[in-house]
C-alpha cells in the first residue's frame, strides 16, 4: 500500500477510478447468470453507500474547501459551488424527464433516459474522487479519499444492475445489456483523472471543484440512493446509512 502514497494525484485517481468502474462492471455482469439482487442486500448496500457519501461530502470535500483562499470569502465560494453542483444534477434529471424523443436502440425511452441519467451522474462522482485525491496530503487524507471511492463503488454495484437488467427485460441481449451498463460507468475514469489534474493545476479552482462535487453527490444521494433504500426495510436502511457515515467520519476525524 505504501507505493500508492508515492504516486502523483492523477495516477492515484486513475487507479481509484478503476475501482469505481470494476464495481459497475461486476454489478452489470449479474445479467449473465441472475435475475437480480435481493432487496435486503440492495437496501444495505445503498444505505451504507449513502452514509459514506454524505459524510465524505462534508468531511472530505466541504471542510477542505473552506480552507482555501481564492479572493472571495470562503463561505461564499463553498455555498455557490455546492449550489451549482446540486443544480447540475437537478436540472439534468429534469431535462431527461422532459425528453420526448424515442430511443429505439434501447427498446424503451424510460430505459434510455435511465442509462443517460446514470452516465451523467457518474461524471461528478468520478470528479469528486479525483479532486479529493488532489487535495490529500497526509496518508490519512489519501485513505479518506479512497474510502470515498469505495463508497461510490459500493453504490455503483447495484447501479450497474439497475441499468443492465431493465435493458435485458426489454429484449436486448445479455451481452448488449452488459455493454451499455459498463459504458455508463466508464465515464468515471476520465472524470476522475480530470478532477485530479484540474484541481492540481489550477489551485483557484480547488474550492469550487470540491464544493461542486459535494453538491452533486448530495443531490445524487437524495434523489437516487435514499429513496431506493428507504423504499425497502427502513430500519436496515437507517442502520446502513449511520454505519457508513460513522465509518467515513471516523477515518476523516479520529485519524485526522
Amino acid at each position: 500500500m505504501q507505493w500508492f502514497f508515492t504516486l502523483s494525484p492523477w495516477e492515484q485517481a486513475l487507479i481509484a477510478s478503476f475501482l469505481l468502474f470494476a464495481l459497475t462492471s461486476l454489478g452489470a455482469s449479474f445479467v449473465f447468470f441472475s435475475k437480480g439482487i435481493g432487496q435486503t442486500a440492495l437496501t444495505a448496500l445503498n444505505g451504507s453507500a449513502a452514509g459514506i457519501m454524505i459524510a465524505a461530502s462534508f468531511f472530505s470535500l466541504l471542510l477542505p474547501a473552506l480552507g482555501y483562499e481564492n479572493g472571495l470569502p470562503p463561505f461564499l465560494t463553498v455555498t455557490a459551488g455546492f449550489l451549482l453542483g446540486g443544480a447540475f444534477i437537478i436540472v439534468s434529471d429534469f431535462a431527461f424527464a422532459r425528453r420526448k424523443k424515442k430511443f429505439t436502440r434501447f427498446k424503451d425511452e424510460k430505459n434510455a433516459l435511465l442509462f443517460l441519467a446514470v452516465t451523467l451522474h457518474n461524471i461528478p462522482e468520478g470528479m469528486a474522487v479525483g479532486v479529493a485525491l488532489a487535495v490529500a496530503g497526509e496518508e490519512h487524507a489519501v485513505l479518506a479519499a479512497l474510502l470515498l471511492a469505495l463508497g461510490i463503488a459500493i453504490q455503483n454495484f447495484p447501479e450497474g444492475m439497475c441499468v443492465a437488467f431493465p435493458l435485458r427485460a426489454k429484449g436486448l441481449s445479455r451481452a448488449k445489456s452488459f455493454l451499455f451498463s459498463v459504458c455508463s460507468g466508464s465515464v468515471e475514469i476520465p472524470a476522475c483523472v480530470f478532477g485530479a489534474l484540474a484541481a492540481g493545476l489550477v489551485t483557484g479552482l480547488l474550492p469550487w471543484a470540491l464544493a461542486f462535487s459535494a453538491g452533486a453527490m448530495i443531490a445524487v444521494v437524495c434523489s437516487e440512493l435514499i429513496p431506493d433504500c428507504y423504499a425497502g426495510n427502513k430500519t436496515l436502511a437507517s442502520a446502513g446509512l449511520i454505519l457508513g457515515f460513522c465509518l467515513m467520519m471516523a477515518l476523516d476525524v479520529a485519524f485526522g
